[in-house]
């Protein structure tokens, strides 16, 4: 039915989101800004720059002040991923992408995150997959479809060929803009405009996934 799966990377086959957290976090007590996992949540899917902006609830600085801060949130964040190894990716995600390789579907990792080749390098995930467009494109990020359509055009199919795997709301949005139906993983809360909710990929096969997309259309 699917000629090929678009994966979000962070919270989708990896839990870096725990990363981003504590790399924020750090950077809010820094500036004497509050900082909980439910602004957190806001951050889920978006850019590093709209992620700053959010983080500093109003306060304005200069793009050279913003872009210090990036830096220095992106040298907190680096200083964990690079103690990655393919024990994190989580479960059900290996089992997932050797299946679909299997079947000849084609596996792409599209990520807003500017760092994703990294942790796709420190995960080991090369021969799992594909092909990778990451937030170092020159498109708009998630919400926008930019980075699902250059999937797609990466893969050599068109949108409609393609399942969208995403853990964000951001991400849902930017799959039905391109065209393609998503796979949520997470609450309902957040991914609840997806054509199909699971928990995660834990238990579930890519050919159930297939099944139940294919009893749905």
């Amino acid at each position: 039915m699917f000629k090929a799966f678009l994966f979000d990377l962070d919270g989708v086959l990896t839990d870096t989101s725990e990363f981003h957290f504590l790399a924020w976090q750090r950077l809010a007590t820094e500036l004497g800004i509050s900082f909980t996992r439910e602004d957190n949540e806001a951050l889920r899917g978006v850019s590093r720059r709209e992620s700053l902006t959010l983080l500093l609830k109003g306060r304005e600085v200069t793009e050279e002040q913003a872009a210090e801060m990036m830096g220095r949130k992106n040298g907190y964040y680096l200083d964990l991923v690079n103690q990655m190894t393919p024990a994190n990716l989580l479960p059900g995600a290996k089992e997932i992408l050797v299946e679909l390789g299997g079947m000849g579907v084609k596996r792409m990792i599209v990520s807003s995150s500017k760092n994703a080749q990294l942790v796709v390098d420190r995960l080991e995930l090369e021969p799992l997959i594909d092909g990778l467009v990451d937030g170092n494109s020159p498109a708009r990020s998630k919400p926008y479809p930019d980075l699902f359509l250059q999937g797609a055009r990466k893969a050599g199919f068109q949108p409609s060929d393609c399942l969208v795997v995403e853990d964000a709301a951001a991400g849902v949005e930017a799959a039905h803009a391109a065209g393609m139906p998503a796979l949520g993983l997470g609450p309902v809360e957040r991914v609840g405009e997806a054509e199909l909710v699971l928990p995660s990929l834990e238990g579930h096969t890519a050919a159930e996934i297939l099944k139940r997309f294919e009893i749905n259309s």
